[in-house]
């Protein structure tokens, strides 16, 4: 309801030639100055919009698009407007730098600078601006272990922060001015440093002005699907941009937001909604590629890097490039992100991405999929094999797979099956799912009794090791779960598995009703009460339930067991309980033994 405020809290100091920052409590000097840029903003704002003919914070409303929640959140706490997500001292630094930029050309203009030089001195300073804005916003934290401040972006999101710090920008610190003109002299220098310049053309990538048979090779990373909606990100800068560049570069910033009709990304604002926007990105991916083997010459080589966790997104790619006319030759995930980023604490993400090769050859008419099928068995086997070899594990492993495949199926320009019908990626990944699977769990559970448990189990133990605590969308859920046979629609009443509006969550021990545990024969239903029981001390009610389920000599059970905790992070309340519980099974089983014994003789 626009009532919210914010309140000064501490203050950070850092003295020049020493270690380490100091704090102390904000004092009311403090508050009285921030108050008084309050003010300042006020009239400084009003003088430079009867100068600029625009309001010099950006007025221009906040996405709220519904793909941007949880991407982007803020407008639900009131921020509806750009310039809602600083306040008015960042506001008042902010445009007081810009106006200054604005003015620097002017001045270079009136003392006869050549033209493009001018445009490209402030261009710079923009950018510098623009680092001011990351650094500066209310949406910064201060990464307490470090000691420094973390820019707006520390993911591809803009999520409420409820602490946040204000740089000063001229505190000599990490984000200040010094250090974004230190960082741009830096790009400018490794830049032009090179006796080879690149040719930098902006186009759409389903129209290249280029002729045919034109390059050797292309490289391309196109959007992953939904996973990030690239326009409605980018207005946080480009709104700063305007106002510093708007009359030095008008070509760029003649709307008032970017334009977001053709962008090829997996979601709409239209009235078609997510599927729409699904097609819309499915057909202009194969456009694209189109447009790759075009522009290539014969044999040359295409390089596509693709990362996305749903088989969905797989899908939607995969379809593309069958299309395109390239021929899949290679493809192999390549670590490419940081597992401690916050993402990938929080979240089932992935840590690789997948480089899918490419080339303009001629392809195979027709494969019929009962061939295609074994030859996709025997491939992937050998593959698999590698992958795990190489430690490739959890969500990339499947991910892995399906390039893997991918050499395969794409050899066709048509895949049929013996009725007649054309088989499309959707059948191709299910397959590649389950034989993922069946391998995953055989090396999983050492090669052991896979026979002997169950599909319920061996689901779990897949998702654990796929995508540890973390919770997924239905839908991918789902496939993971026909991989293993069984419908998860049919289990999430009761039992460990939960649905949360559109996604489902594997509960662990810890998670669940003890009543409801009591109910089920499952064996991951009987190590869950079994750890629920040893955490509370009930060493001759675990050993009785062991004995009763006759799952206490069982090495398989204990298999299980140590499988699901060695997927699991050191920290996971689960993998203590399983580590604990597991310590003593040899001492469980000889007492189990020695119960029998004397049973027999009674």
């Amino acid at each position: 309801e626009g009532k919210s405020g914010e309140r000064m809290v501490a203050v950070v100091l850092h003295k020049p030639g020493q270690m380490g920052k100091r704090y102390r409590i904000a004092t009311e000097k403090d508050d009285k100055v921030f108050r008084e840029a309050a003010a300042c903003l006020e009239k400084t704002r009003e003088k430079l919009m009867a100068e600029w003919g625009m309001d010099p914070v950006p007025d221009e409303p906040l996405t709220r698009v519904p793909v941007s929640f949880g991407v982007i959140n803020v407008w639900v706490y009131g921020m509806n407007t750009w310039g809602s997500l600083f306040n008015p001292r960042q506001k008042l630094a902010l445009i007081t730098l810009s106006d200054k930029v604005r003015q620097t050309y002017g001045q270079m203009i009136a003392s006869k600078y050549e033209a493009d030089y001018a445009k490209a001195v402030v261009t710079y300073l923009a950018f510098a601006v623009d680092r001011q804005v990351d650094y500066n916003s209310s949406l910064c934290v201060w990464a307490v272990a470090g000691e420094f401040i973390a820019h707006t972006f520390g993911r591809q999101a803009l999520p409420m922060v409820w602490d946040f710090i204000e740089l000063s920008p001229w505190s000599n610190a990490t984000g200040d001015w010094h250090s974004a003109m230190e960082w741009i002299t830096r790009v400018l220098e490794f830049c032009s440093g090179d006796s080879f310049p690149a040719t930098i053309t902006q186009a759409s990538a389903t129209s290249l002005s280029f002729p045919e048979n034109y390059f050797d090779a292309v490289f391309t990373d196109p959007p992953y699907y939904d996973n990030v909606p690239y326009s409605h990100i980018s207005d946080f800068f480009y709104v700063w941009l305007k106002r510093t560049l708007g009359e030095v570069h008008p070509e760029l910033f003649s709307t008032p937001l970017t334009p977001k009709k053709n962008e090829i990304v997996a979601y709409s604002a239209g009235k078609g909604g997510f599927e729409e926007g699904k097609r819309f990105f499915e057909e202009m991916l194969k456009k694209s590629f189109q447009e790759i083997h075009r522009v290539l010459k014969q044999d040359g080589i295409a390089v596509i890097v693709y990362a996305h966790k749903s088989t969905e997104g797989w899908e939607t790619l995969i379809n593309s490039l069958l299309d395109s006319g390239l021929v899949m030759t290679g493809a192999w995930p390549l670590h490419t992100e940081m597992q401690a980023r916050l993402r990938a604490q929080e979240s089932a993400t992935l840590a690789s991405s997948i480089y899918i090769i490419a080339r303009k050859m001629e392809r195979q008419a027709t494969g019929f999929y009962q061939e295609v099928r074994q030859a996709l068995e025997d491939h992937l086997k050998k593959k698999l094999e590698r992958l795990w070899q190489e430690g490739i594990g959890g969500a990339d492993f499947f991910v892995a797979a399906i390039g893997s495949a991918i050499e395969v199926f794409g050899k066709y320009e048509k895949v049929m099956d013996y009725e007649g019908a054309v088989v499309r990626a959707d059948r191709m990944l299910e397959d590649v799912r389950k034989i993922a699977t069946e391998y995953a769990v055989r090396q999983i559970l050492h090669n052991g009794f896979v026979g002997e448990i169950s599909d319920l189990t061996r689901f779990y133990v897949l998702y654990r090791w796929n995508y540890g605590s973390a919770k997924i969308h239905f839908d991918e859920a789902q496939k993971l779960a026909r991989s293993c046979g069984i419908d998860i629609a049919r289990e999430w009443g009761g039992g460990f598995i939960r649905k949360e509006k559109e996604f489902i969550r594997v509960l662990g021990p810890e998670d669940r009703d003890p009543d409801d545990m009591k109910r089920r024969e499952e064996l991951i239903d009987v190590l869950h009460r079994c750890l629920r029981l040893w955490e509370k001390g009930k060493r001759n009610d675990f050993v009785a339930l062991l004995q009763e389920s006759g799952l206490g000599k069982s090495e398989a059970f204990y298999r299980v067991g140590q499988a699901i905790s060695e997927t699991l992070p050191n920290e996971s309340k689960e993998k203590k309980l399983l580590d604990g519980f597991l310590a003593g099974r040899e001492r469980l089983r000889e007492e189990m033994t020695k119960t029998e014994k004397q049973e027999r003789m009674l």
